[in-house]
């Protein structure tokens, strides 16, 4: 029997944590030295592969030197937090990365916290040592200070230290050592990850971390065993977090993780980290045990989340032409099944039986989940995020804020501070950063937050950086300013026409093409104004058998804006939604017909 390692790479997004394993998998020997193979591989999912981020957290396992290591490549982005801290119970260590440029950012202290609050000892990977930007000593220096500032224990603050380059493949103990190899990290692994401490002769028992469907074999429940041994067929029972029986079932599949598959077993020891099916009704956070288990083991919470949205049937004059699944009852099915296997995303329905509050991390995590749902065929009509709001034990009302670190062009930051400070944000630092670039940190509610990226990057001509990260929250800041001019709304049904286009382009700027299918009540493009101004885009010109005296010139059309799905999030207003379908995002009037509106706002304003 190899010895077992089980661990968790933890880091900021995009300090290489998936480009880590990669090297790992290479020089463990689990290739074949001809054998094609694609670069960020643990990188699955559609949407990971476009956007080069982890979305969801996944296993693996390599054998080195007759030791086997399972390890957990774990998102880097805040809005997919959750993901760490449920799998960050399945390890016995953690690998946490740092940029050698740019230090400890705002999800390194993050998934850190949550690190050393489960007793964990890291090892510190120092990543990218090989960049001519790199400063070692002063991001060691910075590491060890969040360290402190976290109240990292005597045995947490002694960690280990190793320098690499996860794109060269090398990694040495001193930055003077030869770079050759991962083999020093590899050596720091198995001296300094404990092999896991479980009672392999008591009953089995297992708590389930992660949820996921197979085509063929159904619903898949995967954890570490903590005692026992997991045997094909063996009767289980399915324990909630107050010790009732969800349900009584057998172990149908037990999969094991070896390198980038899943392989069948007949038994898996504690310790280790397997995929069981065969269960209907369990899932994330419940115990897997014996039947003879009463008591349930002990689950993490959860952070709650920050923002909300809602989901809603697509009732525009234009829904079905895309979708096959249209229905408040396909919708709230598939919100659901991501409640279910998604821990941090919370989903009410509303007084309304067509639409769904489904509340989340972020704009990002929301988007994500929209984006896959329009890929598998969904229609729906979403609302602007709004914050989730809390009240104090005297009744006050508290706001979710978040720590903002931007590194800007010194010439850019008095404009970054401007459009923050009018967001009621509030500056705690700065400090020079790298590339001549200054590092601002600022607290800010996070409802002044939506939508500022775009004006983020207008203000640093695309040269900023900004990461954001929830700090607490805190009593309500006070109204914060609208950002954004009024809208143009079609009057009417059909096709847009690029003459009226055309005579349109002074009231402002569009956001469709000419031939584009509009209707009534939605949002074709932004008015120079800050009113609403409806518009006719169907006006073709007048033909007769009068020569015009003028000179008949072709129509040229300015190019029309084209949002992203955050994008077009983030630009609506509270009256307004986006209409998502498989092939084509939409702005609209949540109430398409103009009287409507008139009476709703007339209400609003009362």
């Amino acid at each position: 029997m190899t010895s077992l390692r089980n661990i968790a790479i933890i880091a900021h997004v995009d300090h290489g944590k998936t480009t880590l394993v990669d090297g790992l998998f290479q020089q463990s020997g689990m290739y074949r030295d001809n054998q094609a193979v694609q670069s960020r591989a643990m990188d699955s999912n559609d949407l990971e592969k476009e956007r080069g981020i982890t979305i969801l957290a996944k296993c693996t396992s390599i054998v080195w030197n007759d030791q086997r290591i399972n390890i957990v490549d774990t998102p880097g982005h805040a809005d997919f937090g959750g993901e760490v801290e449920r799998i960050l119970t399945m390890v016995d260590t953690v690998l946490l990365l740092v940029d050698a440029a740019e230090g400890p950012m705002p999800q390194t202290k993050f998934v850190l916290s949550k690190a050393l609050n489960l007793g964990l000892k890291p090892i510190v990977v120092i990543n990218k040592a090989d960049k001519p930007d790199a400063r070692a000593d002063w991001v060691l220096n910075e590491v060890f200070d969040l360290f402190v500032s976290l109240q990292a224990n005597d045995e947490q603050l002694d960690f280990p230290v190793i320098y690499s380059s996860a794109k060269e493949g090398w990694a040495v103990d001193e930055l003077s050592d030869p770079r050759e190899t991962l083999e020093p990290l590899f050596k720091a692994i198995i001296q300094h990850a404990p092999e896991p401490n479980c009672d392999k002769t008591a009953p089995f028992s297992m708590l389930v971390t992660m949820l996921d469907v197979d085509p063929y074999l159904g619903r898949m429940l995967t954890g570490r065993i903590l005692s026992g041994v997991a045997k094909l067929n063996m009767p289980v029972h399915a324990l909630d977090l107050d010790g009732n029986v969800v349900e009584t079932a057998r172990l149908a599949k037990l999969q094991a993780f070896r390198g980038l598959k899943r392989e069948p077993v007949d038994s898996v020891e504690a310790g280790d980290i397997v995929a069981i099916a065969g269960l209907e009704d369990a899932t994330v956070a419940n115990t897997i045990c014996d039947p003879e288990i009463k008591t349930p083991i002990k689950a993490q919470p959860i952070d709650p989340p920050t923002l909300s949205m809602t989901f809603s049937i697509n009732d525009s004059p234009l829904s079905g032409r895309d979708g096959k699944k249209v229905t408040s009852r396909l919708i709230r099915d598939r919100l659901m099944k991501e409640a279910e296997s998604n821990v941090s995303i919370q989903v009410t329905s509303t007084g309304d039986n067509d639409s769904f509050d489904v509340a989340g991390r972020g704009e990002l995590q929301l988007g994500v989940l929209i984006e896959n749902m329009r890929r598998e065929g969904f229609e729906l009509s979403v609302s602007r995020p709004r914050v989730v709001y809390r009240t104090d034990d005297d009744g006050k009302r508290l706001e979710p804020i978040e720590e903002i670190v931007v590194d800007v062009d010194e010439e850019f930051s008095g404009a970054v501070m401007e459009g923050l400070g009018l967001r009621r944000a509030e500056m705690t630092d700065m400090t020079p950063a790298i590339g001549g670039k200054t590092r601002i940190k600022f607290l800010a509610p996070s409802r002044g937050l939506i939508g500022y990226q775009s004006q983020f990057m207008t203000e640093t001509r695309g040269t900023g950086i900004m990461t954001r990260l929830f700090n607490s929250y805190a009593p309500f800041k006070g109204p914060i300013e609208k950002h954004r001019s009024g809208v143009l709304i079609s009057t009417g049904q059909g096709q847009s026409v690029a003459y009226a286009l055309f005579n349109l382009e002074d009231r402002g700027f569009f956001f469709i093409d000419s031939g584009a299918d509009v209707y009534e009540g939605m949002i074709i493009g932004e008015h120079n104004k800050s009113n609403d101004l409806v518009v006719n885009p169907l006006k073709g010109k007048q033909l007769s058998n009068v020569r015009s005296s003028g000179k008949d010139d072709a129509v040229r059309l300015t190019t029309p804006r084209k949002f992203t799905l955050e994008q077009a999030l983030t630009y609506i207003e509270d009256d307004e939604l986006v209409e998502v379908t498989p092939n084509s995002l939409r702005l609209r009037k949540r109430y398409l017909d103009p009287n409507v509106r008139k009476r709703e706002s007339r209400k609003e304003e009362a």
